[in-house]
C-alpha cells in the first residue's frame, strides 16, 4: 500500500506503507543510531513525536527482549529500509509485526537521507503520514502547523508508585517518562529503587527517607511542566544526594530560574560527543532531546557547566555549588548507545555512601 509523508513545508515524500495504516500528525525528529532501534522505539521520550531512522536498514535482527519499556511510544516511525527477514538467536518476532501490534504507522521507501537534511537546514516541523492517495495539501499544511507536543509527561509517567528490590541504598526514582535501564543501571549497584508518578508531592518523597533521588529523562518541552519544577526546587532544598538525567536536568535548572531553549533539530543518538570540563575529557553518549538549557541564564554562584556538547558547544551537564546536586543532559545508562560515561551512576553512589 502506497503511504506519504507530508511537512508542514510542502514537501511530500512518497513510499510504502509500514505498521498501522491510519493517519498521524506529529513532530517529525531524527536519530543517528545504527542499532537499538528497539529501544529507540520504546524510549518514553519520544511520546509525541515521529522518528526518521538516518541508518538506511532497520530491523534486521528483528524483535528482542530489549525493551525501554512496556510499550512503544513514538507516534511514527519513517525509515529507507525494513528488513522483512530478521536474523538472530533472540529475535521473538519483525518490527513490522511489531508496529502494527503497537498501533504505530509507518513509512518505508522514504530517501531519509534527504529528509534528514530538510530537518537539519530548516529545523524540526511536523508532518503526516498518510495512506489517503487523494490527500488535499491545502487541508492539511494548516493542521500540521497547528499541532503541538503538549502534555506528553502525564502519559508516559507511572500510574502508581512501586518498588524494585535492591540492599544498599534507597533511591526516589522520578519517573517522567524513565528508560528502564536507569532503574537496572542502580540495582546493578545494589540500590533499591521506589518509582514515583511525575506528581508526586517533594513532601511524600523526603518523607520516605532516600538515601539518594534520582531525576528521569522524559518528553516534552519542560518549561510545561510548572507543577514538577515547584516540587524539584523543594526537594533540592534538602540534603538529599540528587541525580538527574535529560529532562530531569532541564527541569532542575529550571527550578533554579535558568531557562531552556528548543534546539533547530535536537541531539538523538548514540554517537554524540560530550566533554568534561573538570577533566578535558571527551566521552561519546547516548542521547535524546530537543531542549537544551541555556547556562548564559543561570546565576554561576548556583551552578558551574560540567560538560558541554563537543559539536556545537550546548550544554550537557551542571555541578550545583555547595550542593549534593549534579545533572546530565545525555543518558549514561546508554541503552542503546556507548557505555562511556556509566561511571557517573558510580559517582551517585559514592555521594550516598557520604552521606551514611
Amino acid at each position: 500500500m502506497k503511504a506519504f509523508l507530508i511537512l508542514e513545508d510542502g514537501t511530500v515524500f512518497e513510499g510504502k506503507s509500514i505498521g498501522a495504516t491510519r493517519d498521524m500528525i506529529s513532530e517529525i525528529v531524527f536519530n543517528t543510531s545504527m542499532t537499538g532501534y528497539l529501544e529507540v522505539l520504546t524510549d518514553p521520550s519520544y511520546a509525541g513525536q515521529a522518528i526518521v531512522m538516518t541508518y538506511p536498514l532497520i530491523g534486521n535482527y528483528g524483535i528482542t527482549p530489549d525493551m525501554e519499556s512496556k510499550k512503544a511510544w513514538p507516534d511514527g516511525y519513517i525509515v529507507r529500509e525494513l528488513s522483512r527477514m530478521p536474523s538472530n538467536f533472540r529475535c521473538n518476532g519483525t518490527i513490522q509485526d511489531f508496529l502494527v501490534a503497537q498501533d504505530i504507522p509507518g513509512i518505508e521507501g522514504v530517501d531519509t537521507r534527504a529528509l534528514t537534511k530538510i530537518l537539519r537546514e530548516k529545523g524540526t516541523m511536523n508532518g503526516m503520514i498518510t495512506t489517503n492517495e487523494n490527500y488535499n495539501l491545502d487541508e492539511i499544511i494548516p493542521k500540521l502547523k497547528a499541532y503541538t507536543v503538549g502534555d506528553v509527561v502525564s502519559k508516559v509517567t507511572c500510574d502508581e508508585k512501586h518498588v524494585l528490590p535492591g540492599e544498599k541504598f534507597k533511591v526516589a526514582l522520578m519517573d517522567f517518562g524513565a528508560k528502564n535501564n536507569i532503574s537496572k543501571s542502580l540495582i546493578q549497584r545494589g540500590c533499591e529503587v521506589t518509582v514515583y508518578p511525575a506528581d508526586t508531592k517533594a513532601e511524600e518523597i523526603i518523607k520516605s527517607n532516600p538515601d539518594g533521588i534520582m531525576l528521569s529523562n522524559g518528553p516534552g518541552d519542560p518549561e510545561t511542566c510548572v507543577s514538577i519544577i515547584e516540587e524539584i526546587r523543594k526537594l533540592s532544598e534538602t540534603d538529599i544526594p540528587i541525580f538527574a538525567i535529560c529532562l530531569g536536568h532541564q527541569l532542575m535548572a529550571l527550578a533554579y530560574g535558568a531557562k531552556t531553549y528548543k534546539l533547530k533539530y535536537g541531539h538523538r543518538g548514540g554517537n554524540h560527543p560530550v566533554k568534561d570540563l573538570s577533566t578535558g575529557r571527551v566521552y561519546i553518549s547516548s542521547q535524546n532531546h530537543g531542549y537544551a538549557v541555556d547556562y548564559n541564564t543561570m546565576d554561576k554562584n548556583v551552578a558551574e557547566e560540567a560538560f558541554i556538547n563537543v559539536n556545537d558547544g550546548t550544554n550537557e551537564g551542571l555541578n550545583y555549588i555547595g550542593k549534593k546536586i549534579y545533572t546530565v543532559q545525555f543518558h549514561p545508562e546508554a541503552c542503546p548507545g556507548p557505555q562511556d560515561s556509566t561511571f557517573l551512576f558510580d559517582r551517585f553512589i559514592e555521594m550516598m555512601k557520604g552521606d551514611k
